[in-house]
């Protein structure tokens, strides 16, 4: 036998070229040795281009993942590494950037790398068990590292159900932010906070599920936790929080001419519009050289980017990275795509939010702040009241029930939502007598004088049925949907007007047939928006035109005003939670109220939506631009109701 001593095989080194070919002994030791080896050391993103594909149902690209198509994520995968020094993971980007890919990729990582208790928590139990079929599991079917380590749900014994998964050395929970139980089941080494944003402040009057599922790693010295969400509404996002708690990274790039790296801002993507107003070419101007960079040189750019924290003191406790969809690879949301939701949404408070936090990743500012009602009051305009001004083209009205009297507005609407305030006026009477219900019949007979010459009615008049409800209900089964809605406001409805619900049912318990409805309306919503569109200034040259929502008012009162701006958007801290709410500022807020409704029946009518066709077929229809006087409010041919109708929400909700 060989005298030379024996020793470990080197890890680097299969060391065969040392061993006599006879020398048995040493090579079954050897061979022991690389058995009992641990495995080398791989990074995140590196296991996830060896092994990860990319289903076709779930992914827009299937096949092998590969980190060059985003490689902004490479480190934010790396940084989950159980070698990185860092605690925790955060990031908060646009929609539809790879922020859940990251997440999925770790899952994998874990399972077949550093196994141990890993607890992912969704906003919902139902959104986990989604997330679980569609893209955890495809992703371990694809993955031939994980399928041999992860037995199927339908195998015997294989211990595995839709949110559970357990493997060699560890097990995967998946839970809902909405589950109490859930989030307190087990302990986890691992954490995967996905869309957190979208939880629920407390959670089975237990507290704050984020916390809730952080007591569940506190036990672990080496735990790790990722966080991903688009961002919600200022001080009161949960991953803008967590992002300014860490070192705040955001991704630089080169300029492809100057070389000056720096981070893309919307305010420097520069258009044109085109004759449709569409974007006709978008281009990033340079902050250094101005230097229009056209979109096809983004690919480069990117591979040549690198994270920089604005905070490096914190990096070792908690990393968190920013990223707006201005850095989405090519062939995914294009710049020019990019300038066209922003043209779109101009006017349009609620999709200009979903973009400031969906496409920039920022926080939305809520514009609760109060309009100066002297400030309206002294830009009123002069035509008459009664009459409606030439580019309002269709009327609705709002109505507000008190216990002495009926308070009405009636609105006319134009292009891209621009309004005209036609007539606010109070009817007296008791609602639980006949007389003042008569009178709104009356309103809703009557014809208003366009400046054309032609006759429009009230096309959809929406009533508040939050008192004297009885009463609402017998009189709005009189006319049906299509000229009046009850309505309930709801606060924290995040639509315009939300699905209705039957009032009437028989003894069976089913809905009675053109029975009375209740459609609930998102007041808080329609609330900031309608102060959004009364800080618009007014043009001060006439060629430009009015932006979009903005409302022209008659010579009404005083006391109009101060009504139209009776409240406040006010943040309060409701049991350790920031809770925004509207907040009187004076006793009568009749003519807020009613302009709410007046717009809900506008968004009913699927205003929101019309193009310039549609807006052409109302002239013709109402008779602008023939003989004057000659029609009512369009006929049921008009383009609301024509080709499955505007009327969207009726087509959608089924009734």
């Amino acid at each position: 036998m060989s005298s030379k001593p024996l020793r470990p095989p080197d890890r680097y080194n299969d060391g065969l070229d040392d061993l006599p070919l006879a020398d048995g002994y040493r090579l079954v030791l050897h061979a022991m040795g690389r058995a009992l080896a641990p495995p080398e050391p791989i990074q995140v993103s590196a296991w996830a281009e060896e092994n990860r594909v990319l289903s076709s149902r779930n992914s827009s690209i299937p096949g092998r993942w590969r980190n060059s198509r985003t490689p902004y994520l490479q480190e934010i995968m790396d940084a989950l590494h159980e070698d990185d020094p860092c605690e925790s993971v955060t990031v908060m980007a646009g929609a539809q950037l790879g922020k859940t890919e990251v997440g999925l990729n770790w899952i994998g990582w874990v399972i077949d790398q550093c196994p141990g208790p890993m607890l992912i928590v969704h906003p919902t139990v139902e959104l986990a068990k989604r997330a679980s079929k569609q893209r955890v599991d495809p992703m371990i079917e694809q993955c031939a590292a994980l399928s041999k380590k992860v037995q199927p749900a339908r195998a015997r014994d294989s211990g595995n159900t839709v949110l559970t998964k357990e493997f060699t050395g560890g097990i995967l929970v998946m839970t809902g932010a909405n589950s109490a139980v859930g989030l307190r089941s087990m302990p986890a080494r691992f954490l995967l906070f996905e869309e957190m944003d979208a939880y629920e402040p407390s959670i089975d009057d237990e507290g704050d599920p984020v916390r809730l599922a952080e007591l569940r790693a506190s036990n672990f010295s080496r735990r790790k936790i990722y966080r991903n969400s688009t961002t919600t509404i200022e001080g009161g996002s949960r991953i803008a929080e967590a992002f300014e708690a860490g070192d705040q990274r955001y991704f630089h790039v080169p300029c492809p001419e100057c070389q000056t790296y720096q981070v893309l801002r919307w305010e420097l993507l520069l258009w044109e519009k085109a004759e449709d107003g569409k974007a006709a070419w978008a281009k990033y101007c340079c902050e250094a050289c101005g230097v229009l960079i056209p979109e096809h040189r983004k690919t480069s750019m990117l591979e040549r980017g690198r994270w920089v924290p604005k905070h490096p003191e914190r990096t070792e406790r908690a990393r968190s990275y920013h990223l707006s969809t201005l850095y989405s690879p090519l062939g995914w949301v294009s710049w020019m795509q990019l300038a066209d939701e922003w043209i779109e949404c101009q006017g349009h408070p609620e999709k200009h939010r979903a973009f400031v936090n969906g496409r920039l990743a920022e926080t939305w500012k809520r514009k609760g702040e109060q309009p100066k009602w002297e400030r309206l009051y002294n830009r009123r305009e002069k035509y008459a009241v009664g009459t409606v001004p030439h580019g309002a083209l269709m009327l609705t009205a709002g109505v507000d029930v008190q216990q002495d009297r009926l308070v009405y507005e009636v609105v006319g609407w134009g292009r891209q939502l621009e309004s005209w305030s036609v007539e606010f006026r109070t009817i007296p009477g008791n609602p639980s007598t006949g007389e003042p219900w008569q009178q709104l019949d009356v309103l809703l007979a009557r014809a208003f004088l366009h400046e054309s010459g032609a006759q429009l009615k009230i096309r959809r008049l929406a009533i508040d049925a939050g008192y004297s409800t009885q009463n609402v209900y017998n009189w709005t089964r009189k006319y049906g949907i299509s000229r009046v809605i009850a309505t309930i406001g709801r606060d924290h409805l995040h639509v315009a007007v939300g699905a209705p619900s039957a009032v009437d049912v028989n003894v069976a318990g089913k809905t009675v047939y053109r029975g009375a409805k209740s459609w609930p309306v998102g007041v808080s919503m329609l609330k900031e928006e309608l102060y959004a569109w009364l800080q618009y200034e007014q043009p001060t040259d006439p060629e430009m035109g009015f932006p979009a929502g903005y409302c022209h008012f008659p010579e009404f009162d005083e006391e109009y005003f101060r009504q139209l701006t009776a409240e406040a958007l006010v943040m309060r801290i409701v049991r350790g939670f920031r809770k925004f709410q509207w907040e009187k500022t004076r006793e009568r807020n009749e003519a807020l109220d009613v302009h709410v409704l007046a717009r809900a029946a506008a968004f009913t009518l699927g205003l929101d939506s019309w193009t310039e066709d549609h807006w052409k077929s109302l002239e013709q229809s109402i008779g602008i631009g023939a003989e004057p006087g000659s029609t009512e409010a369009p006929p049921s041919s008009s383009p609301s109701e024509s080709g499955g109708g505007d009327w969207i929400h009726l087509d959608r909700w089924r009734l």
